[in-house]
C-alpha cells in the first residue's frame, strides 16, 4: 500500500504491529498525546523518552522520540508547524503523557489537504459503519 493510499484512502489498513515496533526501538518510551488546549482536538500521538520530555520542558515545544528514525523529534522543526506546550499532564499510572498545546503553525499533521495546507491534526478521517473511511470535514476544493 502506498503512503498516498494509506494517508488519503478510504480503505482501513490499521498497523496492529505498531506497538511491537515501538517495543523494539532502541530506547524506553511511553505514549504522548498532543491536544489543542483551546479546542480540545486531539492533534497527534507520539512517543516520548526522558530526553524528549526534558527537551519539551526546556524548549516549551512538543517533542517526541521518533521510534522509526530512532531520534529526537521536535514537532515543527522542519515544517514550521510547532506545538507550543501550555501544560504537561501525567496519567494515573504514569505511563502516558498529555501535552496541552497551542498550534504555532498551520497544522500538526505531516499530511496536507488538497489545497496544500497542513491538516490541523492527524485524526482527519472516521471509520464508517461499512468499514470504509471518510473525511471528518469535507476536503476543500482547489
Amino acid at each position: 500500500m502506498s503512503n498516498y493510499e494509506l494517508e488519503e484512502g478510504k480503505r482501513l489498513n490499521l498497523d496492529f504491529k505498531k506497538l511491537r515496533k515501538v517495543a523494539n526501538c532502541d530506547t524506553d518510551v511511553l505514549p504522548a498525546v498532543a491536544q489543542d488546549a483551546q479546542t480540545g482536538e486531539v492533534l497527534i500521538l507520539g512517543y516520548v523518552n526522558a530526553l524528549a520530555l526534558d527537551t519539551a520542558r526546556e524548549t516549551g515545544m512538543a517533542t517526541f522520540w521518533s521510534t522509526s528514525r530512532n531520534e529526537l523529534w521536535i514537532k515543527g522543526k522542519t515544517s514550521g508547524d510547532f506545538l507550543k506546550i501550555e501544560e504537561v499532564r501525567v496519567n494515573c499510572e504514569q505511563n502516558s503523557l498529555l501535552y496541552l498545546v497551542t498550534p504555532a503553525g498551520k497544522g500538526a499533521c505531516h499530511t496536507k489537504e488538497s489545497t496544500g495546507q497542513a491538516r490541523s491534526g492527524c485524526y482527519y478521517r472516521r471509520l464508517d459503519a461499512d468499514g470504509s473511511l471518510s473525511f471528518v470535514r469535507p476536503e476543500p476544493t482547489e
